[in-house]
């Protein structure tokens, strides 16, 4: 049943009650958000609200918007936009404080290691590694899934995800189903799109790493980085 109001709402349905008993695990996203948001919008609950945004931005891509986003999408004011972009960055800062957590990306073997799923993959995904200023991985993001072309992964959505995650350098990593990790002409026009893209934003692209079935090659170690 739904409610317009919170304070109609059983207080077992409650949110900040819920965590309060149940601790903030138990939570499903929608109810976390809805905590932060505070108030839902006339005739829809903060629930309701909290629910429709992340059907629209699922899989954290909520987290990537920045200030006029955030301030456009119903139910997100200035205010919510403000709390939302300080929780998040807290969040990225507490992250980065436990730098003994994250992985070190020293080669292209660190790379492959961090992707195991592409190599058994029956589809081309093309996703980002986002490092720290000392190679540590911050951040995985999976940019496009399909042929991988210029015109399906654009700089935008490769190098956006880095100013959100405040990246010193990103590595590229993609599959070949065939299992053969040999690079393809569109990979090297499009690696050197992307490295051009990310000269211009002051963020180095370190390497495009192809892997393969039982392989991997490095764009970088083949010269054309």
């Amino acid at each position: 049943m739904p409610y317009a109001m919170m304070r109609e709402m059983p207080a077992a349905l409650k949110p900040r009650e819920r965590l309060i008993q149940r601790g903030a695990a138990a939570l499903r996203d929608h109810e976390l958000l809805a905590i932060l948001l505070g108030s839902g919008v006339r005739g829809r609950s903060v629930l309701e609200v909290a629910s429709d945004i992340l059907a629209k931005h699922p899989d954290g891509t909520l987290a990537r918007l920045g200030f006029q986003e955030l301030k456009a999408i119903r139910g997100i004011g200035p205010a919510k936009a403000c709390a939302l972009l300080a929780s998040t960055e807290l969040v990225r800062r507490w992250l980065r404080e436990d730098d003994g957590a994250l992985p070190a990306i020293e080669s292209p073997q660190d790379a492959a290691d961090q992707v195991p799923e592409l190599r058994r993959a029956k589809k081309e995904h093309f996703l980002a590694l986002y490092l720290n200023a000392r190679h540590q991985l911050i951040a995985k993001e999976t940019i496009s899934v399909g042929t991988l072309t210029a015109n399906l992964v654009h700089p935008r959505e490769v190098f956006q995800p880095a100013v959100a995650h405040a990246a010193a350098s990103v590595l590229l990593v993609h599959n070949h189903p065939s299992g053969d990790p040999a690079p393809s002409a569109e990979d090297l026009a499009l690696t050197r799109r992307l490295r051009e893209a990310g000269e211009l934003m002051g963020i180095a692209v370190l390497d495009h790493v192809i892997v393969g079935a039982k392989t991997h090659v490095s764009l970088n170690d083949e010269g054309h980085l």
